[in-house]
């Protein structure tokens, strides 16, 4: 097969149209850069959306499901998890998966930075939250999340562009139940517009975030970094699915081979090339990558490129209410966050904590189709009435999210003879909860069974661990110091390959126990301007 040219040398090639993607095309465009992208989803339109349609909840569970195993869109790739009881969560589109997140914007906490030092695991990464909290702070801005200053949780008063979203009549009911426990909580943050800001319009509460946002007032990338970011002279290219990076005799980059929508192999070249294809989609393409140079991968000497796997496992712990709490009104961002057991305390049976979020249910749909293990006879006639009457705008859920330590055995491989549509090899999962986080998912569950309860509930129904919860997908390209122990530097930069920059949430050292991704695009800003200053002193292909 010919391999057909692109489009121009360009000065970056960036892999991935996301969140860590949009982030670096715009810095790098306004700074100057030909920058071309590489994006293997299309553009998607508000109306493509379902929130304010009388299908969404039907289309949640086919066209808008989470997971690409059971979407199955031309644009996504088959991911084999039958050795995982987590499945993976992403979106491959111009947005990436911002297209269908919640929105909770959450920063780390400082301690999360130093593990290794605090709690003896892990590692500590190679720079502190005080580095990180100016580009945390200009990304906050720049996207236009609504949150309230002052959160006591945090060492720093860091503050909104924005107002917090309502919390709600549950909110309330929540934050009573928190307070007569004497626990933290705090208006939560989000991603979401609360008023209108600059191209994007204030949120009408539809509660279809995790679907796409039908009014455009959630900070996808898609609307806050890649219009802007064309219009400084970007090329972005859909539809390419990238299959490979090329290298020449002196191990640089030169580019990427990808497939075209009508089966064509073309070539970019670039003299800088930029992964910011997620925790799976890079390791995937690291790995594939190999040669006669890179044999067991590009830019993969450490033997640490798709290991130590982080997920997230999560928890939810729903509680139903005698009064009408409205929990159908959105937004899917959270109401409240509560950190009060984020914090190392060795006397739980664990170290490191968990992030908690109050989110509304959805629909009427939500609370009447049965599920997995029970028996749906039960579920219709007059079950089906006394279970939407109990639940329906009474039910809502304390949402736990676990942090879990990097452990070399949960990884991302390519599995052999299983390839997707265009003939490229698989990525498989391989990853165990560990014994650590099994005891984190039980202490914190406990403790919101709880929070309903001192908040007046009438019944608790909790989930330890959900199946489809991985959209945290962290950890499988590292960064750190020393070349024989990471994949890159504190800035993206591979260690074996000075002109090729890894900035999506592979490079997380450890996986924090909050969202991740207002640290993944404060990290990105921080490696991509790093770069922009430091143009003349970077090495590129010819």
């Amino acid at each position: 097969m010919n391999t057909q040219h692109g489009h121009g040398d360009a000065d970056v090639l960036i892999v991935g149209a996301g969140a860590s993607g949009g982030v670096a095309a715009l810095e790098l465009a306004s700074r100057g850069f030909r920058v071309v992208c590489l994006e293997q989803g299309d553009w998607a339109l508000p109306d493509d959306f379902t929130g304010g349609k009388p299908e969404w909840e039907l289309t949640r569970l086919k066209q808008w499901n989470p997971s690409p195993n059971v979407r199955g869109r031309e644009s996504d790739y088959p991911v084999d998890t039958k050795e995982s009881p987590i499945e993976p969560l992403m979106f491959n589109g111009v947005g990436g998966s911002t297209i269908m997140f919640s929105g909770h914007w959450v920063r780390a906490m400082p301690s999360d930075f130093r593990v290794r030092t605090l709690d003896g695991v892990a590692d500590d990464w190679p720079f502190s939250y005080e580095d990180l909290r100016p580009f945390y702070d200009e990304v906050t801005h720049h996207i236009g999340a609504s949150g309230l200053d002052g959160d006591p949780a945090y060492p720093d008063p860091h503050t909104f562009p924005l107002p917090p979203m309502p919390i709600g009549k549950y909110g309330l009911a929540a934050a009573k139940g928190m307070d007569k426990l004497g626990w933290h909580w705090w208006p939560a943050p989000n991603a979401i517009a609360s008023r209108k800001f600059k191209n994007r319009p204030a949120c009408l509460r539809y509660g279809a975030c995790e679907s796409g946002c039908p009014t455009g007032a959630k900070a996808s990338t898609d609307f806050t970094h890649w219009r802007d970011a064309i219009a400084a002279g970007a090329v972005l290219v859909t539809g390419a699915r990238v299959r490979q990076l090329t290298v020449d005799n002196q191990g640089l980059v030169t580019g990427a081979e990808y497939v075209d929508r009508e089966g064509v192999v073309r070539h970019q070249a670039a003299g800088v090339t930029v992964l910011a294809a997620n925790g799976i989609g890079t390791p995937r393409l690291l790995l594939n990558s190999a040669s006669a140079q890179f044999p067991d991968g590009l830019a993969n000497s450490s033997g640490l490129v798709g290991k130590r796997l982080m997920i997230h496992p999560y928890a939810s712990v729903y509680g139903t209410y005698e009064d009408e709490l409205e929990t159908w009104l959105g937004p899917t961002g959270q109401a409240l966050q509560s950190m009060q057991f984020y914090e190392t305390d060795t006397s739980r049976g664990f170290v490191r904590g968990a992030k908690w979020n109050l989110m509304p249910t959805g629909g009427p749909l939500t609370h009447t189709v049965w599920e997995p293990g029970e028996d749906w006879r039960e579920s219709f006639g007059p079950a089906f009435h006394t279970r939407l009457r109990t639940t329906f705008g009474r039910y809502t859920e304390w949402g736990i999210t676990t942090e879990d330590l990097p452990e070399d055995h949960n990884e991302v491989i390519l599995e052999p003879g299983a390839t997707d549509s265009d003939g490229i090899p698989v990525p498989k999962i391989r990853y165990t909860i560990s014994e650590n986080t099994e005891r984190m998912l039980k202490f914190n569950v406990d403790r919101a069974i709880e929070a309903h309860q001192a908040a007046g509930a009438t019944s608790v129904h909790p989930i330890p661990v959900v199946r489809e919860s991985g959209w945290h997908l962290l950890g499988t390209a590292r960064m750190g110091t020393d070349p024989a122990t990471s994949v890159v530097d504190e800035y993206g930069r591979a260690h074996d390959v000075p002109n090729l920059f890894i900035i999506d949430g592979s490079v997380f050292v450890t996986s924090t126990g909050v969202n991740p991704t207002a640290t993944i695009m404060a990290v990105a800003l921080r490696a991509m301007r790093h770069l922009a200053d430091n143009r003349n002193h970077q090495t590129t292909a010819d």
